[in-house]
């Protein structure tokens, strides 16, 4: 099985690969960076999506599906559980999205690898890499930080499935998860050239630094919504079940090793614990809107900071949107996925603005125009 499953994460890596081979630019990495963003982003969408179908046990065991490397060969096995539940955590369906997102994982674990040792190649073979002189981009240090990353990841992919998706071991994976997409976003932000911003730009070192880390807070909150299938414990907006403080249980909601659904002691988690967790989600997002939207406002206002700025504040209104309409509308699938998103989209946005933000403490690339940056490392 392990054979079979490796051999089938290069086959779908080999795609990608082949496309960057094969592709007119000269800088090979630079464009397997950009694709290996892609990918992941794709990725992320993806393993919402398992989420959000109820896919995450589809196979029950890890890596494999029933000690086999894809659901034809366990399709027996399958069957009978689905014959047993038909609407329960194994099917058919369930079980090819949770192996296809699988295989996806492997895929983007073999680009990064191949980040890796493209990267430490350059820098064994650069005497001035090694000695500090160049600021290269082909600096090894982030590649091998994001390969212990995936591998890390993945090993909560596992812990996933062997804990029956544990509200922690589930928001865990989705954090690192977003946390590959950051550190990938800013590798590829070092691989690409800049407009050197304004000089007043220094001024938002520290609120666009504290903005990251809000909607990283954020984005696990949401996360602990998701895993505890708290999105409807508000039906109404901006009030929660009519009132401003509605009756909430924040210390069974927020109790963190638990079975899912389920308190401390193993009772079944009362309604006023998925209130809390809800309500404090909803109210999160209040700090980050304000936040992100003042650093946007002032980055409109700056030479190299207007592009992506504008962008922050399209996927902060979006994000608004499609957050209350899930509300509304009762947590429809589409929407959801959206929502799940425009979160990513919006960290990576954040991201690249912290990358731009540093532009002034950098030294011009040898050989380019001028006005032409990289973000520093």
């Amino acid at each position: 099985m392990w054979i079979q499953l490796a051999i089938i994460g290069l086959i779908v890596a080999m795609l990608p690969l082949g496309l960057v081979w094969v592709a007119d630019d000269t800088d090979k990495y630079r464009k397997l960076v950009w694709v290996t963003l892609f990918l992941t982003f794709d990725l992320i969408m993806f393993g919402a999506f398992t989420r959000l179908t109820d896919s995450g046990l589809g196979c029950p065991d890890w890596p494999g599906c029933y000690g086999e490397a894809n659901p034809l060969q366990a399709h027996a096995n399958i069957k009978a559980a689905e014959s047993l539940m038909p609407t329960g955590p194994v099917t058919l369906m369930k079980a090819w999205v949770e192996m296809t997102h699988r295989y996806l994982a492997m895929a983007v674990g073999v680009l990064i690898m191949v980040l890796m040792v493209l990267a430490w190649r350059s820098w064994l073979k650069s005497p001035s890499l090694r000695s500090g002189r160049t600021k290269g981009e082909f600096s090894p240090w982030l590649p091998t930080a994001l390969f212990f990353l995936v591998c890390l990841q993945g090993a909560f992919g596992a812990w996933t499935v062997a804990l029956k998706l544990q509200p922690l071991i589930v928001t865990i994976h989705l954090v690192l998860g977003l946390s590959l997409l950051a550190l990938l976003t800013w590798l590829t932000a070092r691989q690409s050239e800049h407009v050197a911003v304004a000089d007043g730009a220094v001024q938002l070192r520290v609120p666009a630094a504290i903005a990251l880390v809000l909607l990283g807070i954020q984005i696990a909150l949401g996360g602990w919504v998701s895993t505890n299938y708290a999105p409807l414990a508000c039906l109404d907006f901006p009030l929660c079940q009519g009132a401003w403080l509605p009756e909430m249980d924040f210390a069974h909601g927020f109790s963190i090793w638990r079975d899912l659904g389920k308190t401390v002691s193993g009772e079944y988690l009362p309604y006023p614990a998925l209130t809390a967790i809800h309500w404090v989600h909803r109210s999160f997002a209040l700090i980050v809107i304000f936040s992100s939207a003042w650093l946007a406002h002032k980055g409109l206002r700056m030479v190299g900071l207007e592009k992506t700025s504008r962008w922050i504040l399209i996927g902060l209104a979006l994000q608004f949107v499609t957050g209350v309409s899930t509300i509304f509308l009762k947590w429809p699938l589409l929407l959801a996925l959206a929502h799940n998103g425009g979160a990513a989209l919006l960290l990576l946005l954040l991201v690249m603005l912290n990358c731009k933000i540093r532009l002034p403490f950098i030294s011009r690339i040898p050989g380019s125009d001028s006005q032409t940056y990289k973000c520093a490392k």
